[in-house]
């Protein structure tokens, strides 16, 4: 039996719940246990498993700060949705390798996310609008 909407919504909502609190056995827990994780052009490439994603958002949590995600529109399909969201927040750390120096920071993401038959989620493929963050994140030369 195909997930409602509203299961999908609840279950993506949960998974930016745990990220906008730094919480990353949280985050995991939405995860299956053989989740792929893919977050475009991150250097360790696709990971599979929670515990291979966990360096990816230890990283993340100590890069930014004060991070909340809005999405503007999403899409679905019978096991899988796409999210366009937008994240706000500040950049303390070495988000994706530039100087945050504790800016504020906004940019898009895209979301395609994949569940299984109990809402969790199997597959996790994310794009992030680094254009826009090495606009706000100018390096010294």
């Amino acid at each position: 039996m195909a997930l409602t909407r509203r299961q999908m919504d609840q279950k993506l909502d949960e998974h930016f719940g745990y990220e906008a609190a730094d919480n990353v056995e949280g985050v995991l827990a939405t995860l299956t246990h053989d989740a792929d994780h893919d977050i475009v052009g991150y250097p360790t490439g696709p990971t599979k498993g929670r515990e291979a994603a966990r360096g990816f958002y230890e990283s993340l949590f100590s890069d930014l700060s004060d991070g909340s995600v809005k999405s503007q529109r999403r899409y679905y399909g019978e096991d899988f949705m796409v999210d366009d969201s937008l994240w706000t927040g500040k950049a303390p750390g070495r988000p994706f390798g530039l100087e945050g120096k504790g800016r504020p920071l906004a940019f898009r993401l895209l979301h395609i996310i994949e569940f299984t038959e109990v809402g969790d989620i199997k597959r996790e493929n994310v794009w992030i609008d680094l254009a826009s963050i090495l606009q706000q994140l100018p390096q010294d030369k």
